[in-house]
């Protein structure tokens, strides 16, 4: 077991100079990225390994972190995603049932540089007020010259291709090739969950690179298609918007889920935008626009759609905090996406309504085209 000591300090230098001092956890090391926040109270391991978080250090928001352990099976992708950690009270000890090792153990295993000590509270109102920025976290040095000239190398994640970085590199596929749906899934940083889940819906799963082109995608004979979520910016990944443009003229069912669903609306014309501090979190209200319903969302995106009115494309969800586009559907299109989670884990359930949706557009573009083939 790997024990914490109070002997290791730590330090957490941000982007505007401000030095918060604490103790070390997980790998003794020095890390960069970009900070962030999430609110959620549960969860953190899936939050660790979500690809979404690739370049960021991570703050948490609940007091007390690593009380349940960790668990084989309780993992987003293959490997923690985030760059290093920060929370207020950490706990190498745990009482989960199900938890395999501590959550110290889990950071050293997958070299993860932490501090813990912090008051998060007063950390997290500073980014509110400053803004995302880059910062660095040392359990090596305290020398903050030294620290503040390897800081400044630290390029923004605005403008970056992440999802190329995080995306698988070759095909898979996953649940039952004898299901009535094959879905080709284009990966950007996709959650294990969301293919779970489509697995769940009797959906057989064809998992494809970031970068592959349509014709490609053609031959797997999909009914339908799902772009992922994914870390980072959107705007440099015009491979991909190009390739959802000739999906869209396809007419194949598509449904696209955070990153993804900002690549749905750059193909309508939309822009993008770099959010202030970004949605990160469990509990996130965002209404429905055609039911009038509220669902608590899961959330994890520092990019958003600017407001933008754009010709055959509707508004379907938004954040009640903040008012941000949540939703989109095309209207001359079988097409349509969400900037949350709506297979969460962590997380409600109260989205996973979407996956239906999804189900029914494709049996509609099934009659639709039975209908041309009788009419023909």
């Amino acid at each position: 077991m790997h024990k914490l000591t109070s002997r290791n300090k730590a330090v957490l230098l941000l982007e505007d100079e401000t030095v918060i001092t604490g103790n070390a956890i997980g790998k003794l090391g020095t890390t960069t990225g970009e900070i962030c926040f999430n609110t959620g109270a549960t969860g953190y391991q899936e939050v660790y390994t979500d690809p979404s978080y690739f370049g960021q250090i991570l703050v948490h928001t609940s007091p007390h972190i690593g009380n349940y352990g960790t668990a084989d099976d309780e993992t987003e992708s293959d490997s923690i995603k985030i760059s290093g950690l920060v929370c207020k009270n950490f706990s190498s000890h745990y009482s989960g049932k199900q938890a395999t090792k501590s959550l110290q153990d889990y950071l050293v295993d997958n070299k993860i540089t932490g501090i813990e000590g912090v008051d998060t509270r007063a950390l997290v109102q500073h980014i509110r007020n400053k803004g995302a920025m880059n910062c660095i976290l040392s359990s090596e040095t305290d020398d903050l010259d030294s620290l503040k000239a390897l800081l400044a190398q630290v390029p923004s994640l605005a403008g970056q291709d992440m999802a190329g970085k995080v995306g698988t590199k070759s095909f898979y596929s996953t649940g039952d090739e004898h299901s009535d749906y094959r879905i080709a899934v284009i990966d950007f940083g996709i959650k294990k969950s969301i293919l779970r889940y489509l697995n769940f819906k009797g959906m057989f799963c064809g998992v494809f690179p970031p970068q592959t082109n349509f014709e490609e995608i053609k031959l797997f004979n999909p009914d339908g298609i799902v772009l992922s979520n994914g870390p980072g910016d959107p705007a440099p990944l015009d491979y991909a918007v190009k390739t959802v443009q000739t999906i869209l003229t396809s007419r194949i069912p598509l449904f696209g889920i955070c990153l993804g669903h900002q690549l749905l609306g750059i193909a309508y014309g939309m822009e993008t935008f770099k959010m202030h501090y970004g949605h990160r979190g469990l509990n996130h209200p965002v209404k429905n626009l055609k039911t009038g319903l509220c669902e608590i969302t899961s959330q994890n995106h520092g990019f958003a759609l600017k407001p933008q009115k754009v010709k055959n494309l509707e508004v379907t969800h938004i954040n009640l905090n903040d008012h941000s586009i949540e939703g989109i559907r095309a209207k001359d299109r079988p097409a349509f996406s969400v900037q949350y989670h709506p297979e969460s884990s962590p997380g409600p359930n109260d989205s996973r309504y979407l996956f239906d949706q999804f189900i029914q557009l494709i049996d509609q573009q099934r009659v639709s085209k039975s209908t041309i083939g009788m009419i023909a």
